[in-house]
């Protein structure tokens, strides 16, 4: 394939996400490092107050990471070995994993051929006396069908733990992904929307809740006087239930609080270069753009397009690898999570998905984050257009 690309499209590589750090951000972070605080302290506080407000739900509780905090949640939710919590096999491995640290068993429900979001028929055909929970996941940004996943879930009293790491500032008619579910996870990695490092946060209007999840985060442990089962005095804590140290630092807070300051910029940015995309693909019959439902608004994680195959004459492989030669950071989202070597161990086999496997075998993520110039963006354009030209039939 080297021998037909002549010159290549960019001498330097550009990955497929990157975050957007400035002065502003690396000076939050001094400020805290010369502060009495570098573990959980006030700015973690500060940080959750300003996050639950943003995506104007009651409450906010930070963790370490994404995983933790759906592990946090599953607990909250009252996992236990024997349950099973029904997911998207569309994701990352983090929202199965979640359920399996709890002892419980995830059940995998199909996708939507349009959305790649998680199919509700599906998920009302799999539900059991052990189901316990839903996982939805807001695939690339798009939010879920939350309305309808939240009337099945009240008519079999399930918790619906929302997956949003791909959806912050996203909306589902009018209202805010953060606001809608029981739970809401947002994760603050590096590619996504805005970042604490690492880092992820659960948002919910449950009290309940949030006061669970607090708990868990350090130890299972309380100091609060009104939950002391005995109080021996003012140093006096309690640790009422296996809990995990989970806990985000006042470092990574401060720098959230700096990112969610621009959280809004970095949107309007990825929603700027996605129309640039859709305008420049528009029309080709090689590949399908994202389909973008019109009740909710995506917060644009990630660009995904989904190749006809039989329009070209290679392989999504040889595609990839022609566009990854261009220097353009093409990944896969994602590998269906029952294919993993560990859930085949479990028992999961291929075919229990079909619409999700058809899907993988085609999709493509372009490059997609605020940091790109709009040189990049054309770059990419390029890149695809004579790639996929390259293999047309």
């Amino acid at each position: 394939m080297a021998d037909k690309h002549h010159s290549l499209v960019r001498q330097t590589y550009l990955p497929y996400g990157k975050q957007w750090i400035d002065d502003d951000d690396i000076q939050a972070v001094i400020d805290v490092l010369k502060s009495d605080y570098l573990t959980t302290g006030p700015a973690v506080e500060r940080f959750e107050k300003a996050f639950s407000q943003y995506v104007d739900a009651k409450y906010a509780v930070a963790f370490s990471n994404g995983t933790a905090a759906l592990h946090g949640a599953c607990f909250v939710a009252g996992i236990e070995p024997g349950d099973e919590v029904i997911t998207t096999p569309m994701t990352f491995v983090a929202s199965a994993n979640c359920v399996l640290y709890q002892g419980g068993k995830p059940v995998f429900a199909d996708i939507n051929q349009r959305t790649y979001n998680i199919d509700v028929e599906k998920v009302k055909q799999l539900i059991t006396p052990k189901t316990r929970a839903v996982i939805p996941v807001d695939f690339t940004g798009q939010p879920c069908d939350l309305d309808e996943l939240l009337s099945i879930a009240k008519q079999h009293n399930l918790v619906v733990i929302e997956d949003a790491a791909h959806a912050l500032g996203a909306t589902y008619k009018d209202r805010k992904v953060g606001s809608i579910s029981d739970m809401t996870m947002f994760s603050l990695h590096p590619v996504k929307h805005m970042t604490t490092g690492e880092g992820g946060i659960i948002t919910t209007n449950n009290k309940d809740y949030y006061e669970k999840l607090v708990q868990f985060r350090s130890h299972g442990i309380t100091r609060e006087r009104s939950k002391l089962l005995h109080d021996h005095g003012p140093w006096y804590y309690e640790m009422q239930h296996l809990g995990f140290n989970y806990r985000m630092t006042d470092i990574q807070a401060a720098l959230g609080l700096s990112q969610l300051k621009k959280v809004e910029q970095f949107i309007k940015i990825r929603k700027k270069y996605v129309s640039i995309y859709n305008e420049a693909f528009r029309g080709w019959r090689e590949f399908v753009s994202p389909f973008q439902a019109l009740d909710r608004q995506s917060s644009w994680h990630l660009y995904v397009i989904r190749l006809n195959l039989e329009a070209l004459t290679g392989s999504r492989k040889e595609v990839f690898e022609a566009l990854q030669h261009e220097n353009i950071g093409v990944n896969v989202h994602y590998i269906p999570v029952y294919y993993q070597p560990y859930y085949q161990e479990l028992g999961y086999q291929k075919g229990l998905c079909p619409n999700a496997e058809e899907v993988y075998e085609a999709i493509i993520t372009l490059p997609l984050f605020p940091a790109m110039s709009e040189r990049d963006v054309q770059d990419v354009i390029t890149a695809v257009k004579k790639i996929i030209s390259l293999y047309s039939r």
